[in-house]
């Protein structure tokens, strides 16, 4: 297969061109730049190593857009930002298979996308056939569809072990979710606040609530799962390349044991034979354990009873730049095209 790579030289981008390039379905790799089209990529990414297989284009280079569409791919990636995304694709769109990494189709609402990305919803006659890529909840949809959003790493992190729990009807008060991040999945770009100097020994809470971008993708599909109560979400930024952690906590009625014993048969009967989803029990899961790796670990914990309420506890994590990006594009890659969901993806975190 012939697979296009938009944004190939940022964190998510390179990340993909890794996968894509050992994905032994994967024939043509075609990393694209409107800014780099025809520099080496070593030029952007010197750490990607020799294309032992040659997948890579003849002279190792980056494409144009318009060569790259003339190569008539089966599959576009695009890991550009939000706002560029969209627009950039549009000539692929009916062609090839999109998968965006962007958030520029993940809101099915347009005002609500409006609202959070202070900008008009692109394309809002696609949005109806845009399927939602969270691949361990849509994998019937996404085997169907030809434009996937897929979707942003906070999301996925929460969302995997709150959805099933929402499904069985779980959850019905308020819950908390703290979630800590890092730098990654600020981008590649250069700011002042991911400078070694302001993010070394320093922890920041921010954009806490409705402020925070995929707020609204949270209560999006919790909502859409059967899910009412309200969700209050704070990220933070902590000192470490990447990784990501959820505690997710909420009152539920009844026993300690009891509801624990709920959550636990929710879980595995929802992620019953999913590859990539671990559930630790009453071991909380680590940002260690799932580090280059496309697995999401889920842990909880139940105390009490007050007041006839347990207090649940939740744990997620991911690694932000693959199953929080681009491990989950291409397991929504393998669903699509009726490959093992596995297939060129790594199960096993750092030692």
């Amino acid at each position: 297969m012939k697979v296009v790579v938009f944004g190939a030289s940022g964190y998510g981008g390179q990340s993909l061109m890794r996968l894509l390039l050992d994905h032994p379905e994967v024939d043509k790799v075609l990393p694209v730049s409107s800014t780099s089209a025809g520099k080496p990529v070593d030029s952007r990414d010197s750490g990607l190593g020799p294309d032992l297989k040659g997948k890579l284009p003849e002279r190792r280079t980056f494409l144009s857009r318009e060569e790259a569409l003339a190569e008539k791919p089966d599959a576009v990636f695009s890991a550009l930002p939000h706002g560029a995304s969209a627009s950039f694709c549009e000539p692929f769109f009916g062609k090839s298979v999109v998968f965006d990494l962007s958030a520029d189709f993940r809101l099915r609402d347009t005002e609500v996308h409006k609202t959070a990305y202070d900008a008009p919803a692109p394309y809002p006659e696609r949005r109806s056939s845009a399927v939602y890529g969270l691949s361990e909840i849509y994998g019937d949809q996404i085997r169907k569809s030809d434009l996937i959003a897929v979707p942003g790493c906070y999301p996925t992190c929460c969302l995997l072990p709150l959805i099933p729990l929402a499904e069985e009807g779980l959850i019905t008060s308020i819950i908390t979710i703290n979630s800590l991040s890092g730098i990654s999945g600020a981008g590649r770009s250069a700011k002042e606040a991911s400078l070694f100097v302001e993010r070394s020994e320093n922890s920041v809470a921010y954009n806490p609530g409705l402020r925070h971008r995929h707020h609204p993708e949270i209560i999006q599909e919790f909502n859409a799962a059967g899910g009412s109560a309200p969700i209050f979400f704070t990220p933070h930024l902590v000192p470490m390349r990447r990784g990501m952690l959820s505690t997710i906590s909420t009152p539920v009625k009844g026993e300690p044991d009891a509801v624990s014993n709920r959550v636990e048969d929710a879980l595995t009967a929802a992620y019953l034979g999913q590859p990539f989803i671990n559930l630790t029990g009453s071991r909380i899961p680590s940002t260690r354990d799932v580090v280059d790796s496309n697995r999401c670990d889920i842990g909880w914990t139940v105390e009490g009873p007050i007041n006839g309420n347990s207090m649940l506890y939740l744990f997620s994590t991911i690694d932000n730049l693959v199953k929080g990006a681009s491990g989950q594009a291409v397991q929504d890659f393998n669903i699509r095209f009726g490959f093992p969901q596995e297939t060129g993806l790594p199960l096993r975190g750092e030692v």
